[in-house]
């Protein structure tokens, strides 16, 4: 795309470009990496805290509905055992009103006295029950036990014990919203919380069976104590609600839902997906549901009947908008803070990044101008006190000493040719015959002369080149790969530097820099390993690779412990480069014996990558050579290779491609020096 490469071509060739790039790529590219990050962590967060909440509402709710159902057996069971009972009156109408007074006393909707075979005798309101054996709580009254269950009633049977009971449980359906489809009109069945207890004379025995139940449909006193429980003035924020609700299988029954103005939603239906969900699969629903005509944070927990049969479910839940809203707030704040916060931390980099693109854009005009001609053309005073500053001012000073050695050159080139004429006018006079030899001897003579002038001028020179040359050195390991955004100036400089070397002389060339040794102290390898792996564990992280240490030497070596971290790094970065996939990166330590019996160390740095090609492996520690075409030098190897050689160490390695590589380091802890410079490294 043709904009695409117009901006490759400015960031390419500008200096200024390659730092507005590298200050604004965290603005365009982290920023929305972790404003999207913050949204997908607080939605979590936030979901997980609403479910918390409602999971513990769900127990409340769970704990008051057994708190009445025990409550009501309870109550049975004592007038099962009490006095009152025994001293019940015989006659039938006398006994069918003290059976109504107990049920209204106790609240209950129905209230049997049956035999021991679980038939009636009789009923507090008069009803014609028939035979109740059936029912498990009567069931195990008979054997002796007081039970208390939720069971379903059909219309017929609640009609039995009294025709107001089948009235009230009698709901028409309300078509509901993602309900399931369904052909019924009406729920005509009752959920009763259902008690037995056994009637037992002095000795025992047992003489009867009381039963009795608490109609659930419509009992909208049950739920909204439910409600009160468990959301309390204050529990949610403004604008929210709690509701609470009763189920008979996927209709509501009892519940303080709206539908509107007011009016609860009896008869309204669940979603299909919580039917499936609770009452299909038995597991509690803990998440957001659409309730009738908006959505809440919801929990449903089935309701089992005598028999194990999920026959309806208990609903609370809040109303989920306020919350969202909240939230919402909450993460525009935090993304329009990070926003500036971002904005502010790049216009600061952007005028620090001036101090590094300014003195830099200079030395590249002067550079240019001096190659057009302009030999007069300086970088001039610069503020900057580091590296790049240096520079600056090495190169005018490059070019005044250059500028110099021009002019002598030209001088004495000049002052020359004069004694040249006159010679040659004298030799004329004495021999015309000699004219071409006298030629040639000036010819000669002269060359002979600016040869030697120019070894002068190239001895001269030789020192602030390699001040440069140097400081250019340094800059470039220094900065490393923050570095690179200015790469293309600072080869620039190179090259001139390399132009005036050919100008004056020819004979300044490329050379390798030179080591300089640190002092011999006494190190932990332990502890440099540890240092090497925290250094590069951005790498680590950014590569996906797991690093396994295992740390089992126990001497000290003596070696230049900046010099041994630099060969720990520059062998875990291969390492590194060679797992593009992720993998493993191990990192060993042992104590070593030498073959002359010297104590040392034993270091071996492995990676699963993709190994070494038996072809390559000879010449690995060769300066320059190099597999990464786009991105070594070839010289980290062959300088690890110099710098363990020094204290007469070895490096070696084994490699199987596809399998990974080991290296391996052998560092004696009384160093061998090696004959020249390195044997006079001093100790700390």
């Amino acid at each position: 795309m043709p904009l695409i490469d117009d901006l490759n071509r400015r960031v390419a060739s500008s200096v200024r470009a390659k730092l507005l790039l590298l200050v604004l790529a965290p603005l365009l590219l982290g920023l929305p990496i972790l404003i999207t990050l913050v949204i997908y962590w607080a939605n979590t967060a936030y979901d997980r805290l609403l479910i918390i909440k409602i999971n513990g509402d769900l127990t409340a709710a769970q704990k008051y509905f057994e708190r009445v159902t025990e409550s009501v057996g309870k109550d049975l069971q004592a007038l099962a055992n009490s006095s009152r009972l025994e001293r019940r009156p015989t006659d039938r109408a006398s006994l069918v009103q003290f059976l109504e007074h107990e049920r209204n006393t106790a609240r209950w909707d129905f209230l049997n006295l049956l035999d021991v075979e679980g038939k009636p005798l009789l009923s507090a309101r008069g009803g014609t029950v028939g035979d109740q054996s059936a029912w498990w709580v009567v069931s195990e009254a008979r054997s002796g036990f007081a039970k208390t269950r939720v069971d379903i009633l059909t219309a017929e049977q609640l009609g039995a014990q009294h025709p107001e009971l089948a009235e009230r449980a009698a709901l028409a359906l309300v078509e509901t919203k993602n309900a399931a489809p369904t052909d019924r009109l009406a729920e005509t069945r009752g959920m009763v919380i259902h008690t037995a207890a056994p009637v037992l004379d002095a000795k025992g025995t047992l003489i009867g069976i009381l039963q009795a139940g608490v109609l659930l449909n419509r009992n909208l006193e049950f739920v909204d104590r439910i409600n009160d429980i468990v959301y309390r003035d204050g529990s949610l924020p403004t604008g929210s609600h709690g509701t609470a609700t009763l189920f008979l299988d996927d209709v509501r029954i009892s519940t303080n839902v709206r539908l509107f103005q007011g009016e609860r939603a009896l008869g309204t239906r669940v979603s299909k997906a919580v039917r499936d969900r609770v009452l299909g699969e038995g597991t509690t629903w803990l998440d957001r549901a659409f309730v009738v005509k908006d959505w809440y944070i919801s929990a449903y927990d089935p309701i089992l009947d005598s028999r194990g049969t999920r026959v309806g479910m208990l609903y609370v839940g809040y109303l989920e908008a306020p919350f969202r809203e909240a939230k919402i707030a909450g993460l525009a704040a935090i993304i329009i803070l990070f926003l500036l916060i971002s904005v502010a931390g790049s216009m600061l980099s952007l005028a620090f990044a001036r101090r590094i693109f300014k003195p830099l854009e200079r030395m590249n005009d002067t550079m240019q101008a001096v190659q057009r001609g302009d030999l007069a053309a300086r970088v001039g005073a610069v503020q900057s006190q580091d590296e790049v500053g240096h520079i600056a001012r090495d190169l005018d000073g490059l070019l005044d000493t250059l500028a110099r050695r021009n002019a002598e050159l030209k001088e004495y080139a000049e002052g020359l040719d004069r004694k040249v004429a006159e010679r040659t006018v004298e030799l004329e006079r004495a021999n015309q015959s000699l004219k071409d030899a006298q030629r040639q001897l000036v010819m000669s003579e002269k060359l002979a002369a600016i040869g030697q002038l120019t070894a002068g001028v190239a001895h001269e020179i030789n020192n602030p080149i390699a001040v440069i040359q140097g400081n250019l050195d340094m800059l470039r390991t220094t900065l490393g790969d923050a570095a690179k955004p200015v790469m293309g100036e600072v080869r620039l400089i190179d090259e001139q530097v390399n132009r005036v070397r050919v100008i004056v002389t020819k004979l300044l060339q490329f050379a390798r820099p030179e080591e300089f040794a640190g002092y011999v102290e006494s190190v932990d390898v332990n502890a440099t390993v540890a240092d090497a792996l925290l250094l590069v564990r951005h790498q680590i992280h950014a590569a996906a690779v797991e690093s396994l240490p295992d740390m089992r030497a126990t001497r000290m070596v003596e070696i230049n412990r900046n010099e041994l971290l630099q060969v720990l790094i520059n062998l875990m970065v291969n390492a590194l480069q060679a797992m593009p996939d992720g993998g493993k990166l191990s990192v060993s330590s042992r104590n070593w014996t030498a073959a002359d019996d010297a104590e040392g160390v034993e270091i071996t740095v492995a990676d699963t990558g993709t190994g070494i090609a038996a072809e390559h492996l000879p010449r690995i520690f060769d300066p320059f050579f190099t597999t990464k075409k786009q991105q070594g030098t070839g010289l980290g190897l062959s300088i690890s290779f110099a710098l363990l050689e020094r204290y007469g160490g070895l490096i070696s390695v084994a490699s199987t491609p596809g399998e990974g590589t080991t290296f391996t380091l052998q560092l004696r802890c009384q160093p061998k020096f090696q004959a020249g410079p390195a044997q006079a490294l001093p100790k700390a």
